[in-house]
């Protein structure tokens, strides 16, 4: 299945100042997927992903898991249509 799709997920959790941006840039990067994600003031993480969506789907398992000193208590995950906003993908400050 090549349908293509993106996604917004928020991540709760020990989430901030454990590396949760970088380790998502890198995975993201690694499946070819496009977005950027960035630290929300409550400590949570937010990112925003589009590709393919059972790329995506892999993300999400990864970011489930989190970096080895990240807590990861849930993930709020709401899909959308692929609308090609996004080139690369990166870790706004």
């Amino acid at each position: 299945m090549n349908e293509k799709a993106s996604v917004r997920i928020r991540i709760t959790g020990r989430v901030q100042m454990v590396g949760y941006r970088f380790f998502t840039q890198q995975w993201a990067e690694d499946l070819y997927l496009d977005g950027w994600v960035c630290n929300n003031p409550d400590g949570s993480v937010f990112t925003e992903v589009e590709g393919k969506k059972t790329t995506i789907e892999k993300l999400i398992t990864e970011l489930k898991q989190g970096p080895r000193i990240a807590t990861v208590d849930e993930l709020d995950v709401k899909w959308g249509p692929f609308m090609n906003r996004f080139r690369g993908f990166r870790i706004k400050h």
